[in-house]
């Protein structure tokens, strides 16, 4: 297991009175990365919540509010930047090598003092899909997974998005059809025979940021697998819910993680 442990640990602004923030420095692959650490104000164990942002560079950063909130519901929420982002160390390559840096966070909240019982669920948001997936895969003993209007396949972004393709050529290096080993090497459906660990999948079929498209694949590939995945598929809503619809989907999702089961399972992959 690759081995993370927090260098640094600083307070950080919370606006939330019952949630304590910080900003971590943690190590990945020999690279100082950054990330907002949230946990309830309350004494005790929680659950550990892994969340992975969608976006690249300053689209997309992390909200200090959007981790207070899961944290609100009995979590401790880990939300690394990923690489060359905010202080971080390296550069960013969209579901390449920074996959690390998510791996590495989940290690982090794995060992963390107050999370119960080394319980460490993943969650991502838009391009943070794939960074879950593949934690999830490299972990298998994650205790669930959630992807929000999440991508699963980089080729097909790479169709949909004409706005992103200039991106991705300079990111990924190339495209699908000269480079396509590189964007296999991106997209988690040709690698999820090792998720152990059951799967919700949130989309809305309005969505034109990563269309519904990728929830279907993602549940195709995963019932073809015989792994357990549900899916809350959204018909009016787009790649952003309403504010009201939102909280109560972070309230029902919450409730939903915190009713699965711990995973024995301890393989790991380096």
């Amino acid at each position: 297991m690759t081995e993370s442990a927090i260098l640094n640990k600083l307070p950080f602004p919370s606006p939330n009175p019952n949630v304590l923030l910080f900003l971590v420095t943690y190590e990945s692959k020999g690279l100082k990365m950054k990330g907002l650490l949230a946990e309830p104000k309350r004494e005790g164990e929680y659950d550990g919540f892994l969340y992975l942002r969608g976006g690249i560079k300053g689209v997309g950063k992390v909200r200090p509010a959007r981790i207070a909130q899961f944290a609100s519901k009995g979590f401790i929420v880990f939300a690394p930047f990923y690489r060359g982002n905010q202080g971080g160390e390296g550069n960013e390559d969209f579901g390449g090598e920074d996959r690390y840096d998510a791996i590495g966070a989940y290690d982090l909240l794995e060992g963390y003092d107050r999370v119960y019982q080394k319980r460490v669920h993943v969650f991502g948001f838009s391009r943070g899909g794939i960074m879950a997936l593949f934690v999830a895969i490299y972990r298998p003993q994650v205790t669930s997974i959630v992807t929000w209007g999440g991508v699963s396949d980089m080729f097909l972004t790479y169709v949909e998005r004409k706005d992103l393709r200039r991106m991705l050529k300079r990111v990924v290096g190339g495209t699908p059809k000269n480079s396509p080993e590189s964007y296999e090497y991106r997209t988690p459906l040709f690698e999820l025979e090792g998720i152990q660990s059951p799967t919700l999948i949130i989309h809305g079929v309005n969505d034109r940021n990563v269309s519904i498209d990728h929830a279907y694949r993602l549940e195709k590939r995963l019932k073809a697998l015989e792994k357990p995945v549900e899916s809350w598929y959204f018909n009016e809503y787009t790649h952003y819910f309403p504010p009201l619809v939102n909280r109560n989907v972070v309230k029902d999702l919450s409730l939903w993680m915190k009713k699965q089961k711990t995973r024995d399972t301890i393989a790991v992959i380096e």
